[in-house]
């Protein structure tokens, strides 16, 4: 087992991975970055690194940066959490050339799955149900016409390289088609350095479903349920439940079955998620596979009891999981309301800024993991997110109230945040029908709109 771990991440992320090496023995480093010296990580961790001041490029991106801080202080792993350079395969190369472990899976992998075109091609060949669309990356505006034509409008254009909704355009004409190549292919080259896109059919309101799944490095694999992403805000998912009400045993069987196939196919060990689709016919169709940990991880460590971080530190040091496919079993149910340091009356604008009064909610099956604390100010240069509510019940409903309660207690003053949009959500009546969607929000929308008309 590892003797020290280096964090190349900050926010919550960092903390959740810290505590669960502490829980293991393990001593940690947290490399930081100049905005962050005063963060609840850099109190936490054993030791600490500065990597360089607040912009991306100079610190959380700059990977001879990361790589000098791990040999300084002589760590034998690096955990990257989620976001910056997690799904970065040259990185996760270069850590395992300079001998230091990368706790996540191969970069061969990485490098593999993060090409979206190649990922659908190589679950074509394994017989994993994937979307209508195009074979491979394109970027000649023609072939893109006769595809969309082919399989019909809409269609979605999407990055190769892509993440987060970035390089993506829903089109429903040869005219906005064109347009939509040239700004998806423009958008994709400057957030990804790749200027490919492909096609894919555009299914009208399904629901977005994952498979957790994980694996170690001696063959074995499992799937640990699916989570229920489909509530989402320009393609970045808001809240998240497990399991789905809309995936009974069969169905569930199936899902976990194609993601082991997507595993096996590249090779893959350590945690990751398979993104499928799920239309209205009850078809599911693959779409990605994220080969991280992911933001939502606690809902399926709520309801099968399995540490994913842990499991990840298992896997990275050699050792064969735990647990087997029979161990597996879905107790309960779990939701996550991703807490944004965001204005809703505002579009959602970040909110950055000191926070003057912080009360965490507590109670049985109540988990909040956070990065914030009393008097902390939240820099501007970093993603939104500061805190995911976790709640957990024996049954849908009783997660729900229990959620909506927790979202009553928790307070923070001197900044906006999305608390009172999760609370709306969690008390509409399209949440409580379970009728959800990828279009969940645009319909929460309409239905507030009426409300305030009567």
């Amino acid at each position: 087992m590892f003797e020290k771990i280096l964090v190349a991440n900050r926010g919550e992320i960092a903390v959740r991975i810290i505590r669960a090496a502490k829980e293991m023995g393990i001593k940690t480093v947290i490399a930081y970055s100049q905005a962050d010296r005063d963060s609840m990580a850099v109190q936490l961790a054993d030791e600490s690194v500065c990597i360089g001041p607040a912009e991306l490029a100079k610190s959380y991106l700059n990977i001879p940066r990361i790589i000098s801080a791990a040999e300084i202080v002589d760590a034998d792993a690096i955990h990257p959490g989620y976001g910056f350079l997690a799904e970065n395969s040259y990185f996760a190369e270069a850590v395992e050339a300079s001998n230091i472990v990368f706790i996540g899976p191969p970069y061969r992998a990485i490098g593999l799955m993060g090409d979206k075109a190649f990922a659908r091609k190589t679950m074509h060949e394994h017989k994993v149900p994937i979307i209508p669309g195009s074979d491979g990356g394109l970027i000649d505006e023609k072939e893109a016409l006769n595809i969309a034509r082919n399989i019909g409008y809409p269609v979605i254009v999407k990055a190769v390289a892509g993440g987060g909704g970035r390089g993506m355009r829903i089109v429903h004409s040869d005219d906005s088609l064109k347009k939509a190549v040239v700004m998806a292919s423009s958008e994709a080259n400057i957030a990804f350095g790749n200027p490919e896109i492909y096609l894919e059919k555009y299914l009208i309101e399904p629901r977005h479903i994952e498979i957790q799944v994980i694996a170690d490095k001696h063959g074995n694999a499992v799937y640990l349920g699916e989570r229920e992403c489909s509530i989402q805000r320009r393609h970045q998912k808001l809240l998240e439940e497990a399991p789905s009400v809309a995936i009974n045993d069969k169905m569930r069987r199936a899902m976990g079955e194609c993601a082991i196939k997507a595993c096996k196919a590249v090779g893959y060990y350590s945690a990751g998620t398979v993104e499928f689709l799920l239309d209205s016919e009850g078809s599911f169709y693959f779409m990605e596979m994220n080969t991280r940990i992911q933001v939502e991880h606690p809902v399926t460590e709520m309801v099968t009891g399995i540490d994913l971080i842990k499991a990840q530190i298992l896997v990275a040091a050699g050792e064969e999981l735990p647990f087997s496919q029979e161990d597996i079993k879905i107790n309960g149910h779990a939701i996550e309301c991703r807490i944004n340091a965001e204005d809703p009356e505002r579009g959602f604008a970040p909110s950055p800024g000191k926070i003057e009064k912080l009360q965490l909610p507590e109670g049985s099956g109540i988990r909040v993991d956070t990065h914030i604390y009393q008097g902390y100010s939240i820099p501007p240069y970093y993603d939104s997110l500061v805190a995911k509510l976790i709640c957990w019940g024996n049954d849908r409903e009783e997660a729900r109230v229990k959620m909506s309660n927790a979202l009553d207690g928790f307070h923070i003053e001197g900044i906006k945040t999305t608390i009172s949009f999760h609370k709306k959500v969690i008390e509409s009546e399209l949440f409580k029908s379970g009728k959800l969607s990828t279009s969940f929000v645009e319909k929460l929308e309409i239905e507030e709109s009426s409300k305030q008309s009567k």
